[in-house]
C-alpha cells in the first residue's frame, strides 16, 4: 500500500481552508496557495511544509471532485425535475448528497489503485449503495400508488355522495391515469 498523503493529514480546518482557497481562485496561484498553507502550519505549530507540486496534484484531484459532485447534482436535479419529483427532491437532496459524497470517495479511492490493488469488497459496497439509491425510485412509486388509490376513493366518495356522476369519476380516473 502506498504511504498517505501529507494533505490527508491536514487539521479539517486547515484542509477546509485549502479546498477553499482552491475553488475561489479557480483553481490556479497554487504558488501563492502555497505559501499562504505553510504560513497557516507554521502558525498553527505545525513543522511540516509542502512543495506547490503537491499542492497543485491535490488541486487537480480536488478540481475533479468538485466537477464530479457539480455533475452528479445537476444530473439528480434534472433527473427527479423530468419525473415530476421536485418536492420529493427536495426532501431527499441532504441524503443524496451523502450518498454520491459517500459514493465518489470511495470510487476516488479505487481509482488512485492499480488494477491489483483493488478490493472486490469496495466496489461491492459502492454498487450496494447504488442499488440503494435505485430503490427509493421503487419507493417513491409505492408513495405515488398510494396516492392514485386515496384520488380514486375520493372520487368513489364523491359519487356515493351524488356530487359527481359515475361517468364523471370514469373520465377522471382515465386523465390521471388510473382507470
Amino acid at each position: 500500500m502506498p504511504p498517505p498523503r501529507k494533505v490527508d493529514s491536514l487539521p479539517p480546518e486547515i484542509r477546509e481552508w485549502l479546498q477553499e482557497a482552491l475553488r475561489e481562485r479557480g483553481f490556479s496561484g497554487y504558488v501563492e496557495i502555497t505559501e499562504e498553507l505553510n504560513a497557516r502550519l507554521a502558525e498553527a505549530g505545525k513543522v511540516v511544509e509542502f512543495h506547490p507540486a503537491t499542492v497543485h496534484r491535490f488541486g487537480q484531484e480536488y478540481r475533479e471532485f468538485v466537477r464530479v459532485q457539480e455533475s452528479a447534482s445537476a444530473w439528480a436535479q434534472g433527473w427527479m425535475q423530468e419525473n415530476g419529483l421536485e418536492e420529493e427532491a427536495r426532501r431527499h437532496n441532504i441524503l443524496f448528497q451523502m450518498v454520491t459524497s459517500l459514493a465518489f470517495k470511495a470510487m476516488e479511492a479505487q481509482m488512485l489503485k492499480g488494477g491489483d490493488e483493488i478490493d472486490p469488497k469496495d466496489l461491492h459496497f459502492v454498487g450496494r449503495m447504488l442499488k440503494d439509491l435505485m430503490a427509493s425510485a421503487g419507493i417513491r412509486e409505492q408513495i405515488a400508488a398510494a396516492d392514485r388509490k386515496a384520488q380514486a376513493a375520493r372520487l368513489d366518495a364523491a359519487v356515493a355522495d351524488g356530487e359527481v356522476t359515475d361517468d364523471f369519476r370514469q373520465k377522471a380516473r382515465e386523465i390521471m391515469g388510473f382507470a
